[in-house]
């Protein structure tokens, strides 16, 4: 897209489309930032979703690693996990994952991440954010279990199935 900014290299807005569907994707890698300290993780995610919020709208996902769980939202940044969350909750862009479970942002029960491979530190810090329209085409959420993924990975997928879509 010509919309796309350098700055944020790690956060991609991409135009998915074919015949009968079009949406926008915001393909997300939260990564460290060495030379400005207060725009690593989640403060690169905060500055690029107020740069890119203009292509907002119906039909709208924004997926990948965070490297953000709301317990770290005492950390120093430009904005913080909630900050995030309640931005894209303020354009009806909501976290499947739970919605779908119906638990609240900070209390997953399903981890996505495991520290140094290990079972014993698991975190919750992949997402799946979409517009509401893309929601009510959600047929199932899934992560994906830890004794099957963590000889490619840290990390467990975050596994949405869709209807019509």
């Amino acid at each position: 897209m010509t919309e796309f900014n350098p700055e944020f290299r790690y956060v991609i807005p991409l135009k998915v489309s074919n015949n009968s569907n079009s949406f926008i994707l915001l393909a997300i890698w939260a990564m460290n930032n060495k030379i400005n300290r207060e725009a690593r993780y989640i403060g690169q995610i905060w500055l690029a979703i107020n740069y890119y919020e203009k292509l907002f709208g119906d039909s709208t996902i924004l997926i990948g690693d965070f490297n953000s769980n709301k317990i770290w939202d005492y950390k120093d940044r430009v904005g913080n996990h909630t900050d995030v969350v309640d931005k894209l909750n303020s354009q009806n862009i909501n976290s499947v994952y739970h919605k779908h479970f119906k638990i609240e942002q900070g209390q997953e029960q399903h981890p996505t991440f495991f520290l140094q491979k290990k079972i014993s530190k698991p975190y919750h810090i992949d997402y799946c954010f979409a517009s509401k329209d893309i929601q009510n085409r959600i047929r199932n959420v899934e992560i994906g279990k830890y004794e099957d993924w963590t000889q490619y990975s840290n990390h467990s997928p975050l596994i949405i199935s869709f209807e019509n879509f």
